[in-house]
């Protein structure tokens, strides 16, 4: 399963001089997008030009895993998906997260309170004006979302991921 749809991406400040998500507003050039230059400066193990990656992510996932936005929160059918199976990088489809990991924060966004070994990295996020953690793929670097100190025991974690950042697996496939 693939989120991807035609929702339009939320920013959770309005950095966009006025034009809000309410009005439909998506982000759409290199002045409105946070670029992490560590991030950006790394070599990953699956590597595509910029042509590559618009070709195969529609343009939300273009937007999310690539320009570092956000889906609309409650916007993608994997906030609700609840069947055995593994959430996947749809940049590269490396196993992010097991759906027994997955748990309801009321957020509108899948969240998870582990990922696979190894398969998440984290960097410093300081864009409109919050210090956050921002999550993305060990493999191909799309950005994921966020992780929060405020998920359930044992971790005390939550992993917000943007929907359309990942496919699903289910067990039974």
């Amino acid at each position: 399963m693939r989120c991807g749809g035609s929702a339009p991406i939320w920013e959770p400040a309005d950095p966009f001089g006025g034009q809000s998500a309410a009005a439909g507003f998506v982000p759409d050039g290199p002045e409105q997008t946070r670029k992490d230059t560590d991030m950006d400066a790394k070599t990953y193990p699956v590597t595509r030009t910029d042509a590559e990656w618009r070709a195969m992510l529609s343009p939300e996932q273009y937007q999310v895993m690539r320009g570092h936005g956000t889906e609309r929160p409650g916007s993608c059918a994997l906030l609700h998906e609840k069947r055995p199976g593994t959430f996947t990088c749809a940049g590269c489809g490396q196993p992010l997260f097991i759906a027994g990991q997955k748990f309801e924060s009321g957020t509108g966004w899948p969240s998870f309170d582990t990922p696979v070994e190894g398969a998440v990295e984290t960097t410093e996020d300081r864009s409109h004006g919050m210090v956050r953690t921002e999550c993305h793929c060990s493999q191909c670097g799309s950005h994921l979302g966020h992780v929060f100190p405020d998920g359930p025991p044992p971790t005390g974690l939550r992993y917000c991921i943007n929907g359309v950042a990942m496919d699903f697996e289910p067990d039974d496939a």
